[in-house]
């Protein structure tokens, strides 16, 4: 599920907005009044959606939207004169005074948004640091040398063997390193 952090200058209408939005089936994880509260807020979460309004206690959206994870989505509501200057860039707008189905809709399409982009991202394979490359290629050369493998052959075998294993490449080539300099 997305986690929400509804981010509003007065807190009383930061409840009422959560209040709303949970009755609606979300799940709040922080209301704030302050842009660094929405900050600390998102260091406990891998994404989600900032819901807040055009100016908060100690900064604007736009500085908010600044410093906020790429991972996350802000949905600016504010009367439609301040909404101009809102053109041209990623930020979701809902002009006020707004319908419930509105928000509930731009909600759910940003929620939508957030979960493709999470399943993006599991799909692309990950990527490995120098260090593991080093260990892999290590493994491989030991493998070529000691049981006349091609490199594509021990990069195979250590695939399969990871996988056969249910452990990560690095792990199966640090294994092959430990049991072959026995």
């Amino acid at each position: 599920m997305t986690g929400i952090i509804v981010a509003l200058p007065k807190i009383e209408d930061a409840k009422n907005m959560k209040n709303l939005l949970v009755r609606s089936g979300y799940s709040v994880e922080a209301i704030c009044t302050s842009g660094l509260q929405v900050l600390s807020a998102v260091d406990q979460l891998n994404d989600g959606i900032v819901i807040c309004g055009y100016k908060l206690t100690d900064m604007l959206y736009f500085e908010l939207h600044e410093n906020l994870p790429k991972e996350f989505e802000m949905l600016l509501m504010a009367s439609q004169h301040l909404l101009i200057d809102c053109q041209d860039n990623d930020i979701i707008c809902l002009a006020m005074p707004f319908q419930m189905r509105d928000l509930v809709n731009t909600v759910e399409m940003l929620s939508n948004s957030i979960t493709y982009k999470r399943k993006k991202r599991k799909a692309q394979p990950r990527q490995r640091n120098p260090k593991e490359i080093a260990l892999i290629k290590e493994a491989k050369l030991l493998l070529m040398d000691r049981n006349n493998m091609t490199e594509e052959e021990a990069h195979r075998y250590i695939q399969k063997t990871s996988m056969d294993n249910s452990t990560s490449m690095v792990e199966t080539a640090q294994m092959v390193l430990t049991i072959m300099r026995e």
